[in-house]
């Protein structure tokens, strides 16, 4: 099961840290524009680098499939350099009605044996039902996100609640026939994600919005992942991926993958700390 490799997984590399595999041949170092394949080389050499310190690994399906038959391509020798004890998600935010979905699910389930993928839950059930037959699999539904645009729709009250909050009980009820649904939660929301860990204490989050989205890590532990039930995956991408435009690049991010990989759990420990004390 999913949840069962995950906390090994933690346990095993005591951190939470995932590394979002954004690779975006506009930001990556000039110099790796003389090698045959850049962007294979820049997500070759991030992932041997930060591997140690990192539980997951996220690309972002965008920056491939814009990329045409060269970007999935791309992906596919991607996917081969990711070392098995981590976990791969794909942050493809698909929702379409089931049929389109049942098609979805195999794309990433079966023929990129992805570990997880990001959903988008507007659509409703039928539009996630087709992920969640994959019981192996966790699927993550987009629960409150990490972008300004988040105030637009999540916060809206339905029946005196933001919808962040009716989406997070919907799944957890989903979760009761299924146990393999997670939630996206961001770190820029890290006192609301307090809120949905309260109706969601076992599933895992995925939380992105930490370093370049300027999420607060310190509060994202506290409220997110502080209780030993839940399981909690941090993204970090641009912070990592471009610390570096210079030859040093994949020594760069590993210092800085190490960075968060300590101060997440810095900050964990002072979590449990205070919970005992309570």
């Amino acid at each position: 099961m999913f949840k069962t490799k995950l906390e090994n997984i933690i346990k095993s590399k005591n951190s939470l840290l995932c590394i979002g595999l954004d690779c975006d041949i506009e930001k990556i170092p000039r110099f790796l524009l003389d090698e045959s394949d850049p962007l294979l080389t820049f997500n070759k050499e991030i992932i041997k680098a930060t591997a140690p310190y990192a539980i997951a690994f996220k690309p972002n399906i965008s920056f491939y499939e814009s990329l045409g038959i060269a970007g999935w391509t791309l992906l596919e020798k991607t996917l081969e350099y990711i070392p098995s004890d981590a976990i791969i998600i794909a942050d493809a935010k698909r929702g379409d009605i089931g049929n389109s979905c049942r098609k979805y699910a195999d794309l990433f389930f079966n023929t990129y044996t992805f570990d997880a993928i990001t959903v988008s839950p507007y659509m409703g059930f039928d539009s996630i039902q087709p992920f969640l037959e994959f019981d192996d699999r966790c699927t993550f539904v987009l629960c409150l996100t990490s972008n300004e645009g988040s105030h637009d729709f999540q916060y809206l009250n339905i029946d005196s609640e933001p919808l962040y909050m009716k989406i997070a009980r919907k799944v957890s009820e989903w979760n009761l026939t299924y146990n393999n649904c997670g939630l996206v939660v961001g770190g820029t929301h890290p006192e609301d994600i307090g809120s949905i860990r309260e109706i969601a204490p076992h599933l895992p989050f995925l939380i992105p919005g930490i370093g370049t989205q300027g999420g607060n890590l310190k509060s994202t532990i506290q409220y997110g992942a502080g209780s030993a039930a839940s399981s909690a995956i941090i993204n970090v991408g641009r912070s990592i991926l471009y610390a570096s435009s210079e030859k040093d690049f994949a020594v760069t991010a590993r210092v800085k993958a190490q960075y968060f990989r300590n101060e997440i759990n810095r900050f964990r420990s002072e979590n449990k700390n205070f919970q005992s004390i309570r």
